[in-house]
């Protein structure tokens, strides 16, 4: 997200040297998201069904470039995260980082922190046009899956719904998600699965681009003797 990156040396030293790129750079963030396996990706690993989807999206990109509503959330984040901050201490964070044991394993939260006890919680913003009773799974799964990757015990999830594109409230809703091993245990299968399938097709790929060797010439058994005479 724009704005002032967290200062996670001050944070978390361990998180600060698992820092891959940065959002603000948006040419390198989107480079090094390419070639790994992100919370975006995640969101739509409903199943082992969602595996050959996930991987045409990933190789081929979805052709989305955003639309009024992505716009909308663009310009309201800034103001958003500065509230998490004043209310909640998690500051706001443009960085990438990637897991600890699995480095394709990456995430960009939209705000990090410590709590009381010096765990790291984290915070996602979310816009929407529409009333939510709970929060949507998809955006569960990138929950569970920022969790994942930076080790967090819990994700302060915010939102705030609008009406035209104008808020309709004075202030954005929050409500904590706590970590759930279950269900990063499956998304982590889901994305090795996932892993797997994209090295299949790149393998496919570059077999089928690879110049055919041409046939070896006649064998001339005799050649040998011949020269070392």
């Amino acid at each position: 997200m724009p704005g002032t990156r967290v200062r996670v040396e001050d944070v978390n030293p361990e998180l600060a040297a698992r820092i891959v790129a940065d959002s603000r750079d948006r040419v390198a963030w989107i480079r090094a998201r390419s070639r790994g396996i992100t919370a975006t990706d995640v969101a739509a690993l409903t199943s082992p069904k969602a595996i050959a989807r996930a991987a045409d999206a990933k190789l081929m990109g979805s052709g989305f470039s955003g639309n009024a509503y992505t716009d909308h959330g663009r310009r309201r984040e800034p103001e958003i995260a500065a509230w998490v901050a004043a209310t909640h201490g998690i500051q706001p964070s443009s960085a990438l980082f990637h897991a600890v044991v699995e480095k394709r394993h990456l995430a960009t939260p939209d705000g990090v922190g410590l709590d009381a006890e010096g765990r790291v919680v984290l915070a996602e913003i979310k816009t929407t046009n529409k009333s939510w009773r709970s929060i949507p799974r998809t955006y569960l799964r990138q929950v569970w899956w920022q969790q994942h990757v930076l080790g967090a015990d819990r994700t302060l999830v915010v939102w705030e719904q609008h009406d035209g594109f104008v808020p309709i409230d004075d202030e954005p809703r929050c409500a904590w998600v706590d970590r759930d091993e279950r269900e990063i245990r499956s998304l982590i299968n889901l994305a090795t699965d996932l892993i797997d399938e994209l090295y299949r097709r790149t393998m496919q790929r570059r077999a089928a681009e690879a110049p055919r060797t041409p046939p070896a010439p006649p064998r001339e058994p005799f050649r040998a003797l011949a020269l070392a005479d």
